[in-house]
């Protein structure tokens, strides 16, 4: 008898249970409503002004760039700025002694600066917090070079000229212009540059932000740019003199590289 008591008195817990669990599961939580992502429109802001700093391939470059608010995610934009161009064939190495830097067949030295009018357009406005706002872009323009001598080529024959001396071994006869050498001589060319990227603004407030981009940069010049040496040695005489040349390196069109940028700035 006892038994069956404490076997009913089980059954009725585990019914009343079950019972209390369905009722529960029959009523559903309130939907929250996600609040309306911020938007530079939204907080009264149109106008964006920060200042760059780039890493390529090229090396370090400096920039500004300035934002127009067109819509509530979407921005024109416009930047320019400085950056070094280098061939893909340069490879530099230092003096361990002394500690100059030293770029086997390098002809001239390249400075570029670029002209970029483009688009930005933030992502996910709704399902990202405002103070990590993912975008994308992309931007394209006319771009200058300017090139100066690398090699102080007096003979004019496209390339540093060696002797040998005695013991058979080169030295230079032509020397290797420092940084604000040969400036002078230099030519500006034009072309043509692009970039497309992807970012994030970080900071709750837009009047002032800092935004980091992993993009693709490109210059492009029709004509070229004679970076490396156009000729090199063949031979050498018994006085120890060039006795010949050939054609070596062409001009290169285009430069592409991946960038990490960093601004820092806001909106107003």
């Amino acid at each position: 008898m006892k038994a069956k008591l404490f076997t009913l008195v089980i059954v009725l817990l585990v019914w009343g249970g079950f019972n209390n669990n369905s009722y529960a599961q029959l009523v559903e939580p309130e939907v929250i409503q996600l609040p309306e992502p911020k938007t530079p429109l939204s907080e009264g802001y149109h106008n964006s002004l920060s200042f760059d700093i780039m890493l390529n391939n090229f090396g370090f470059g400096i920039g500004a760039n300035y934002n127009r608010v067109v819509g509530p995610l979407t921005q024109i934009t416009f930047q320019t700025g400085i950056t070094g161009i280098r061939d893909v064939s340069e490879l530099t190495f230092q003096n361990f002694f002394t500690g100059q830097q030293i770029v086997p067949n390098k002809y001239k030295r390249a400075f570029g600066f670029p002209f970029l009018f483009g688009l930005k357009q933030r992502l996910f406005a709704s399902k990202i917090d405002d103070n990590f706002r993912l975008f994308v872009g992309a931007a394209a323009g006319p771009a200058v070079a300017f090139v100066y001598p690398y090699v102080d080529d007096d003979d004019g024959n496209g390339f540093r000229t060696f002797r040998v001396d005695p013991r058979g071994f080169l030295y230079p006869t032509e020397g290797v212009n420092d940084f604000f050498s040969g400036w002078g001589e230099g030519d500006w060319e034009w072309g043509f540059n692009g970039e497309i990227k992807i970012g994030i603004d970080f900071g709750s407030s837009f009047a002032s932000q800092t935004t980091v981009e992993f993009g693709y940069f490109f210059y492009y010049f029709e004509q070229g740019l004679q970076i490396m040496e156009p000729r090199r040695a063949t031979g050498y005489n018994e006085q120890g003199n060039v006795s010949g040349s050939e054609s070596f390196y062409e001009a290169q069109k285009y430069f592409g590289t991946p960038v990490i940028k960093v601004s820092f700035g806001g909106m107003w």
